[in-house]
């Protein structure tokens, strides 16, 4: 391992995974990053300007325009293609269209000789995961969905600006589908050792807005700028760098559950400790009643959509 070159393949090269390379290059967090896509000039293209940044970069790292060979040797493939959610249109909605595209991607990747570590961040984030899992043969563990990963991120910065405080010194979670069932786990909510239920007691309304404001901010900003993307890219580099460095980090992604919070057979966003070999372990919070009902339905709906694509 003394000589080993970490290597991460991206797969879409759209909105979200050109920013992710972007961001991934600024914080030089791997050696070599290979693009692939359909669209071979756009992403030759990104290949050529990421490398004229070099000059700029913190880390030497080695970019080129690859194809599906190239993932043999990589460490984590990011899979960052499929059909982006439209306005009006929810992160379920794009199953069936996104589950076909899956199939043929996850079966190029392991006809590569890949061994590694699939990153899923394309919606629906945790079924396309469970997919991932299913195609690819690959433990449960090597495959992490982003999951709550930017819920949880809004969801500390709207209650660090609104204590003004650092939004890296909130502690918080946002559990369950990354869509519309997620929820907030108040319960363990805290900064500095304080919990926010204690901050926030006479202001019910006040949490209530925070956290709708967490839930639907994806469709503020489509409806403004037509799609996300910096916020989701920094989470995958955040996650990106966890693994590759064996950080063993908790972070709220897409993993299975098999028993944990009482469920099975289903990905969803939960607290982990992620490191060099993928979801080292499920966190299980003690949740509130009001919240284990929640997260409850929020399995139901992602069990229930799943149902007709997994008989069985």
């Amino acid at each position: 391992m003394a000589n080993h070159v970490n290597r991460v393949a991206l797969i879409g090269t759209g909105f979200v995974g050109s920013s992710y390379a972007f961001a991934l290059l600024n914080q030089g967090v791997t050696e070599e990053l290979v693009l692939i896509d359909l669209n071979k000039e756009k992403s030759e293209g990104d290949a050529m300007d990421l490398n004229h940044g070099l000059a700029f970069a913190p880390n030497p790292t080695k970019i080129w325009y690859g194809s599906y060979k190239d993932c043999e040797s990589a460490d984590i493939v990011v899979l960052c293609a499929g059909a982006n959610q439209k306005p009006g249109e929810t992160r379920l909605d794009l199953v069936a269209k996104n589950l076909k595209i899956f199939k043929s991607i996850v079966s190029d990747v392991m006809n590569s000789g890949f061994n590694g570590i699939f990153i899923v961040a394309t919606n629906p984030v945790d079924i396309l995961s469970y997919a991932v899992w299913k195609y690819s043969g690959l433990p449960q563990s090597r495959v992490i969905g982003s999951g709550t990963i930017l819920d949880t991120a809004r969801f500390r910065y709207l209650l660090g600006e609104h204590f003004n405080v650092d939004t890296r010194n909130v502690h918080a979670y946002i559990i369950g589908e990354h869509g519309d069932t997620e929820l907030p786990v108040w319960s363990h909510a805290d900064i500095g050792g304080i919990p926010i239920l204690e901050s926030l007691n006479d202001e019910k309304e006040k949490l209530e807005e925070i956290f709708v404001n967490v839930r639907d901010a994806a469709y503020h900003i489509i409806n403004r700028k037509g799609a996300t993307y910096y916020g989701i890219a920094m989470g995958l580099v955040r996650l990106t760098k966890a693994i590759l460095n064996n950080e063993n980090s908790i972070l709220t992604v897409s993993c299975y559950l098999d028993g944990e919070y009482g469920v099975n057979d289903v990905y969803i966003g939960v607290p982990a400790i992620v490191n060099r070999d993928g979801i080292k372990k499920v966190i299980e919070l003690r949740l509130n009643e009001e919240e284990k009902s929640k997260f409850e339905h929020s399995v139901s709906v992602l069990q229930e959509t799943m149902s007709p694509f997994f008989k069985g």
